[in-house]
């Protein structure tokens, strides 16, 4: 084909985008482009027809005889993007001449369901031989393919061919092996003579935190002669996801004092520690300071900023944030949505759903577990039964056991508990204690009994030591004056040595977290908290406030189980924050456990008595409470 022909077809193609080369057609940047760099006008948007000219001129150029030409546009096509993987496969096969180890590598590294084709290309070629670089991807696919027998076969052909010492193939070997779950194998490969490397060392890391060692983990990391940014972002990510986040805090205030650098996965992980503790303070320190290092808002730190400051109970700046962003994936939608549903903004969380629909971002499961929360919340019935059909309808998606229990809630929460049962008896798997436990607290609610019963003998069938369980058909027993059957329930619990959890409280006070168990009186504050107490239940009675001393299981006097009842974990973290933060200032306390109704309703009192804002955060969800109302209007 001539260039004049050439140039016909092209004449009306825009050419890929470049500083120093402008022209009309993709022809004529051909033409304009040095004869030693004709690969510089590939880009991950070129099309079918660029490849098409650029493979033309470069096979009219004379460039694609020379086999190192041909292996270096193959591996270029492979890497710059996925829609090209299938040209450079075209080309290999067709290609005169054998390609090079860099080619075949690239094509493994960027191809993992068809690594071993290419690996076996490498091993019947005559001149060829597997490198270092080889055994890293081989690897990695065989960890991605999860194929049992795979990565042992790698691992020995590696070491047949002396490429295990290589620290990127033990570091891989280590990670495939830790994936399988076989902490035994990492340690093998660890141990192996040969010396020991920061990468392999913290590959290792990597092991134990995946195998929840997380203390073997510190030992190996506080061992390490030389520790980089992604040793310690991976002990800090190590905490994290072992729910230890204090300790992932302390260790990023270590990792600042050494002067390491920060990166979005660190600050994500400080996010993450931040969002399970619940303080705001810290949360918003570690934003300013991500912003102060110049990190770009991406989607993964986006996404980590909201789910925090929704989990601190701000919903202001958690939305702030996320209509900040510049982009936007599934799960950055699906946590706004779950934030808004956790803080009780229903109604606004079905809003954002219809938003990413009309953004054309589709929905995965997890959204529909978010969005189907907000339902319930807000008490949106038949949104909710049109948002659960249009998982099988429209989208095609799997219906988790979560998204039946989500209806259960939603009927259980309108007070329709027959339907909420019939809807139980429905479900096409066996029915879990999510769904069990949505039905028993609608009982609560509603005070039935029978259903109740029902329920609550279920979910001892599946977790004979679910505490919470026994405590809320207590608590329906009591409401119903039932003393019998609260007397039935307290000497089960003991007959089978369940033992209801002991309360735990946490409130942030100028950066520091302070932790208060029911009935703790260790707190170096202790004469002014229990000061603040009295004052506090003086103005409650006052106010007309009665304790509800039907949920105290104890055989004791009315007025002890009064007592006891004001020393509740999360009664302890108020007082406290009454008397340790500025007049005015939002009172922010995280517990552990669902929030009985007693404090539940002296805490609405204290917010009206002391013109305070409190947020608590319980084990179901957030109470914002102010002027005696809260968000959950009376439902959790």
């Amino acid at each position: 084909m001539s260039s004049t022909t050439l140039s016909k077809r092209t004449a009306r193609l825009l050419p890929p985008s470049s500083s120093s080369c402008k022209p009309k057609s993709l022809l004529e940047c051909l033409t304009r482009t040095t004869a030693a760099d004709p690969l510089s006008l590939l880009r991950p948007t070129s099309s079918l027809r660029d490849l098409h000219q650029i493979h033309a001129h470069l096979l009219a150029a004379g460039h694609l005889a020379d086999p190192h030409s041909l292996s270096k546009f193959i591996a270029l096509l492979a890497a710059l993007s996925p829609h090209h993987l299938a040209y450079s496969h075209l080309l290999l096969a067709h290609s005169p001449s054998a390609p090079t180890v860099f080619a075949l590598n690239t094509l493994i590294k960027n191809s993992p369901h068809q690594a071993f084709h290419f690996y076996r290309q490498i091993l019947r070629s005559p001149t060829l031989s597997p490198d270092n670089y080889t055994f890293t991807f081989l690897i990695r696919a065989a960890a991605l393919l999860s194929s049992a027998g795979a990565g042992p076969v790698v691992h020995a052909a590696a070491f047949k061919r002396g490429h295990c010492r290589d620290p990127h193939v033990r570091s891989g070997l280590i990670h495939m092996y830790a994936g399988a779950g076989a902490v035994g194998a990492c340690r093998l490969v660890y141990n192996d003579p040969g010396g020991l490397d920061v990468v392999t060392q913290t590959a290792m890391i990597g092991a134990y935190v995946a195998s929840g060692e997380i203390d073997l983990a510190r030992k190996l990391f506080d061992e390490m002669p030389y520790r980089d940014h992604i040793a310690w972002n991976a002990m800090i990510a190590g905490y994290t996801h072992g729910g230890r986040s204090r300790e992932a805090l302390d260790l990023f205030s270590a990792m600042q004092e050494e002067g390491i650098s920060v990166t979005e996965a660190t600050m994500v992980s400080v996010l993450t520690a931040c969002a399970q503790l619940g303080v705001l303070v810290q949360g918003r320190w570690a934003h300013e300071y991500a912003e102060k290092k110049k990190l770009r808002l991406t989607v993964t730190l986006g996404t980590a900023l909201i789910d925090m400051y929704f989990k601190c109970g701000s919903v202001g700046k958690a939305m702030e944030v996320f209509e900040s962003m510049p982009e936007k994936n599934v799960y950055t939608w699906s946590s706004a949505m779950s934030g808004l549903a956790m803080n009780g903004d229903g109604k606004r969380c079905v809003k954002v759903f219809e938003a990413m629909e009309k953004e054309g971002i589709r929905p995965n499961e997890v959204t529909f577990v978010a969005v189907l929360r907000g339902c319930s919340t807000a008490g949106l019935i038949e949104e909710g039964e049109v948002i659960f059909d249009a998982m099988k309808m429209k989208y095609s998606l799997d219906v988790w056991p979560e998204h039946y229990g989500c209806m259960v809630d939603l009927y259980g929460r309108s007070g329709q508990l027959e339907k909420a049962l019939n809807f139980i008896s429905k479900m096409p798997f066996k029915p879990h204690v999510g769904a069990w436990g949505a039905l028993l607290n609608a009982c609560r609610i509603y005070r039935n009994i029978e259903i109740g019963e029902l329920a609550m003998s279920k979910i001892v069938e599946l977790e004979a030591m679910n505490d919470a369980a026994y405590v809320l058909l207590s608590n329906i027993y009591a409401d119903s004056r039932d003393w019998k059957g609260v007397s039935g329930v307290r000497e089960t619990m003991k007959a089978r040595g369940v033992r209801k959890e002991p309360g735990c409280s946490t409130i942030e006070v100028k950066g520091e977290v302070h932790e208060f168990f029911v009935g703790d009186r260790s707190h170096s504050r202790y004469q002014e908290i229990e000061a603040m107490l009295g004052s506090t239940n003086q103005r409650l009675k006052l106010a007309g406030f009665e304790a509800r001393t039907d949920e105290v299981l104890f055989d004791i006097e009315e007025e002890e189980k009064e007592t006891a009842l004001c020393w509740h974990s999360e009664k302890l973290a108020i007082a406290f924050g009454l008397i340790a933060l500025e007049e005015g200032e939002v009172i922010r306390v995280a517990v552990n456990l669902r929030m009985c109704l007693d404090c539940h309703d002296a805490i609405k009192l204290i917010s009206k008595v002391f013109d305070r804002e409190i947020v608590v955060r319980d084990r179901n969800r957030f109470h914002h409470l102010k002027d005696g109302e809260c968000s959950c209007l009376g439902y959790w």
